[in-house]
C-alpha cells in the first residue's frame, strides 16, 4: 500500500508561482512514474506531467515551457513547479504514482490551485 500526500497548493495571481510537493510512503514498493493531473470543474482529469523512474518527464502541451517536474534522490517525492501560472490552470490537482510489477496506481488527495485573473 502507497501513500500520497500533497502540499502546496493555493492562491494565486495570474502571472505567479506555485510549487506543489507530493510525498510517497508505504514499504516495499518502487515506483515507475510519479506525477500530476488535475482536474477542473465540469472537466475530465487530465495528465499534467510525469516522471519515470528513469527521469524521463512528460508534460501536457498546455503547461509545456511553464511547468516542470522533478524528484528528489530517493525517489519518494516528486515537486511541480509551475510558473507563468494562468486562471485556465485553476483546478485541484492530484499527485498519483504507479509502482511495482502491476503498475498499481495510486492517487493523492489532491490540492486546489486557485489563480485569478
Amino acid at each position: 500500500q502507497v501513500q500520497l500526500v500533497e502540499s502546496g497548493g493555493g492562491l494565486v495571481q495570474a502571472g505567479g508561482s506555485l510549487r506543489l510537493s507530493c510525498a510517497a510512503s508505504g514499504s516495499g514498493f518502487s515506483i515507475n512514474v510519479m506525477g500530476w493531473y488535475r482536474q477542473a470543474p465540469g472537466k475530465q482529469r487530465e495528465l499534467v506531467a510525469g516522471i519515470t523512474g528513469t527521469a524521463n518527464r512528460n508534460y501536457a502541451d498546455s503547461v509545456k515551457g511553464r511547468f516542470t517536474i522533478s524528484r528528489d534522490n530517493a525517489k519518494t517525492m516528486v515537486y511541480l513547479q509551475m510558473n507563468s501560472l494562468k486562471p485556465e490552470d485553476t483546478a485541484v490537482y492530484y499527485c498519483y504514482t504507479r509502482v511495482g510489477i502491476s503498475d498499481a496506481l495510486y492517487w493523492g488527495q489532491g490540492t486546489q490551485v486557485t489563480v485569478s485573473s
